[in-house]
């Protein structure tokens, strides 16, 4: 009798296939409030981390750029001052409520040039290979059934000389553990029922952050993938980590 493939939903072993409609339940239930919870959790913070990224990101005029798992569209938008009218950024997200959030909020702001929508897995990216100057993501990874397989999909359509750039919740120090894990498994719940109404839903981010490689065990992981010249920068003592990695 053969065994069946199992992964991780937080501190659960699932059904590997039912993960991604498991985490898409997740951010339907959070996408209206999910940019005030981000605000609230990470005391703004998260606005710093997403800029560090941006400016290590190199964007210029003209380029194409893909933003996996976009969320609302923080990168996006700035994305889209950068790489002015001639440039191109796609918003891909696997959970259509997450990518309404993020085509209305753009819309709002009077971004109408420049960005599209896609509403895809980011294990099968539908994108010709060999197209997109930077991919990012930015809290997402964690969120992916099978990383390695996205990462590879990824690889494929980032130009050659094109980079790769991972925002995610890692390792934080070993003194400031304690007190993370206080705030993240006592507060954060809380919290996220107290504004969203669904503390199971932060309960989950919370225990998939744990469940998330450390840095370096990240950095080997995009390095197996085909990536060259890896590396990472821990934001806020290690909380979050900003990966970078090459196609060549």
């Amino acid at each position: 009798m053969n065994r069946k493939e199992t992964t991780h939903f937080g501190f659960q072993e699932i059904p590997i296939e039912e993960k991604a409609h498991k985490v898409a339940e997740v951010f339907h239930s959070v996408a209206s409030r999910y940019d005030l919870m981000n605000d609230l959790m990470s005391f703004g913070m998260h606005r710093l981390w997403k800029r560090f990224l941006i400016e290590l990101g190199g964007i210029r005029p003209g380029m194409k750029i893909l933003d996996v798992a976009s969320g609302t569209g923080d990168l996006a938008r700035s994305f889209s001052d950068l790489i002015g009218n001639n440039g191109h950024i796609i918003l891909a997200d696997i959970n259509s409520s997450m990518l309404t959030q993020g085509r209305e909020r753009l819309i709002n702001l009077g971004k109408v040039e420049n960005p599209s929508y896609v509403q895809a897995n980011a294990e099968c990216l539908p994108f010709p290979a060999n197209y997109f100057d930077r991919v990012t993501i930015a809290f997402g990874l964690r969120n992916v059934t099978r990383k390695e397989v996205a990462l590879r999909s990824m690889y494929q359509v980032l130009k050659p000389g094109g980079q790769l750039l991972i925002l995610e919740f890692s390792k934080p120090a070993s003194w400031l553990t304690p007190l993370y894990d206080v705030y993240s498994f006592q507060l954060l719940p809380r919290l996220g029922k107290l504004v969203t109404g669904d503390a199971d839903s932060y309960r989950y981010l919370v225990e998939s952050i744990r469940r998330h490689p450390d840095q370096e065990s990240l950095q080997r992981l995009i390095q197996s993938t085909g990536f060259d010249h890896c590396d990472f920068y821990n934001l806020s003592h290690g909380i979050v980590a900003l990966h970078k990695g090459y196609k060549y």
